[in-house]
């Protein structure tokens, strides 16, 4: 057996699956978009794929079985083995201890943004808050649609944790429009090298 390489995001996700009860990869990705948990994790069907046989290679999961639907192609189900479980679980606690910088884009171009009129860094802010603020109201309408369903808390803090940082950047570039508007934050300093 190959030595496990780190899981990747998609991995931890396929292997939570798992936990839960065994599945063919389609129904994983089905899951996780249903749930949209395509917003935390990047994943399209043949990643996924790709994700789930690299797990098998690795003795993490295991095919149970093959079956077929009508006219569609042959799925094989997984379930986790002891080994994937306890992966899983060193994953999450390492994920969960250890800060990391996953080297976001926004803040690039927040330090570069001098580089552009303040009008236009001023309307570019306005649509993006704008855009946040509609993230924010499909946020808390799931947010209602779990509540409803009573689905425990612990299966949809992520959900909350995004809220909580999408309020946080509306706030924070409120403030910052607020300030290139009245000059707070000039934008005309000459540069210096």
């Amino acid at each position: 057996m190959p030595p496990l390489a780190p899981l990747t995001p998609l991995g931890v996700a396929a292997l939570a699956l798992l936990m839960e009860r065994p599945m063919h990869p389609y129904e994983m990705y089905q899951t996780l978009v249903q749930r949209s948990e395509d917003r935390v994790v990047k994943v399209r069907p043949g990643s996924l794929y790709h994700t789930v046989d690299r797990l098998a290679v690795q003795g993490l999961v295991r095919a149970t079985g093959t079956e077929r639907e009508g006219n569609r192609p042959e799925r094989t189900t997984y379930e986790i083995t002891e080994p994937g479980s306890l992966a899983l679980s060193e994953r999450v606690t390492e994920i969960l201890a250890t800060p990391v910088n996953e080297y976001p884009e926004f803040p690039l171009a927040l330090g570069e943004s001098h580089n552009l009129p303040v009008e236009t860094v001023i309307q570019l802010l306005r649509n993006r808050v704008s855009l946040l603020r509609a993230d924010l109201e499909f946020i808390e309408a799931g947010i209602r649609d779990l509540e409803a369903k009573e689905l425990p808390r612990k299966y949809w803090i992520n959900v909350q944790y995004s809220r909580a940082l999408r309020e946080v950047e509306v706030t924070w570039l409120d403030s910052l429009i607020v300030d290139l508007e009245s000059g707070v934050l000039s934008w005309s300093e000459e540069k210096k090298h």
